[in-house]
């Protein structure tokens, strides 16, 4: 059961950065990517059916914490307070700027917003990446089970590597995105992005493997234990490949499936890099947070997680349910924004 969890609350956390990724790596590259106020309304009704809807994952994946794994919720969330609070208010400004946008038709305040939508998106992109460093880098767990040091300790150099690779993968997340949902000079553009952020995406994967085992000292315990752990990481390259394979014009599908299937397999590989610990402690490893001495009551695991396989179920029928209505090409006259 604690196992199932482990892997459960990954899946949340997976379907929330391949989802609302594409969302921040829209807003990522919308001040440079899009070049004029039509673009740029564009490439916000691209997301505008969605981007709130893909939110609902994380929040999920908090609120699943408290139930499932309560002391890696109460050290987390007091490890990470000012983090966590900068990340609300990023959440904020995105949804501010989108939907105020077109409250106004001057060219000054659309600027305000526009500036907004882009800050909002690659700084939350950026402390999410900061936040999943840290947890693979180990975090200052004391006897007491609570985190010990201050918010400049998060921004190590491993965590502000991770960090970029996070803009980096979810910036070419976003522009395969805009290949497939837009049309001419916007969608000519996306992809030329996409090809030059393929690159940086190769580079920046190489450099955090290398740091990674840099940091930890060798292979991952998981790694060691179970070779067959071997094949996520595997599709780290396939991902790659298809996307490379995926640069024609003619191929947006292929190019969003392929980040969309690397999003997935660098989520898969971080967390068998640190199981069975949730918060990996640098302090005193039999400090660590791991699924077991974190857990709630194996009764509490069974009822919640019937309730959360529900839960999981309906929003994954909902969001099926959007993408197919809003699928295809879309249209400056169609759009909200």
């Amino acid at each position: 059961m604690n196992v199932t969890w482990f892997f459960m609350l990954g899946a949340m956390l997976t379907a929330y950065t391949v989802l609302d990724g594409y969302d921040l790596g829209v807003g990522s590259l919308s001040l440079w990517i899009a070049k004029n106020d039509d673009e740029r309304r564009l490439a916000l009704n691209s997301i505008g059916p969605v981007w709130n809807g893909n939110e609902v994952w994380l929040l999920a994946a908090g609120g699943m914490l408290v139930v499932s794994f309560p002391r890696v919720y109460a050290a987390g969330f007091s490890g990470f307070y000012l983090a966590l609070m900068l990340v609300l208010w990023l959440l904020i400004l995105r949804g501010v700027s989108i939907e105020f946008r077109n409250q106004s038709r001057d060219p000054l305040w659309r600027a305000l917003w526009d500036a907004g939508f882009w800050f909002g998106s690659i700084l939350l992109a950026f402390l999410l990446g900061v936040a999943l460093g840290n947890v693979v880098r180990g975090l200052p767990i004391g006897s007491d089970g609570y985190f010990q040091g201050t918010f400049a300790l998060l921004l190590n150099p491993y965590s502000l590597l991770t960090g970029i690779l996070t803009v980096v993968v979810l910036a070419w997340h976003g522009a395969n995105y805009l290949r497939v949902k837009t049309e001419g000079a916007l969608f000519e553009r996306a992809v030329r992005w996409s090809r030059t952020l393929w690159w940086i995406t190769v580079a920046m994967v190489i450099v955090v493997t290398v740091a990674t085992f840099v940091v930890l000292s060798g292979t991952p315990h998981t790694f060691r234990v179970y070779p067959v752990a071997w094949v996520i990481p595997f599709f780290i390259l396939v991902g790659l490949v298809w996307g490379f394979l995926s640069r024609g014009a003619d191929r947006s599908a292929a190019a969003f499936r392929s980040s969309v299937l690397l999003i997935v397999a660098l989520m898969l590989t971080a967390a068998l890099t640190v199981f069975p610990n949730l918060l990996p402690s640098t302090t005193n490893p039999q400090y660590s947070l791991n699924i077991y001495n974190a857990a709630s009551s194996p009764h509490a695991l069974r009822v919640s997680l019937i309730a959360n396989a529900l839960g999981m179920i309906a929003v994954a029928v909902y969001h099926t349910y959007v993408h197919r209505v809003f699928h295809g090409k879309v249209k400056l006259e169609e759009g909200h924004y």
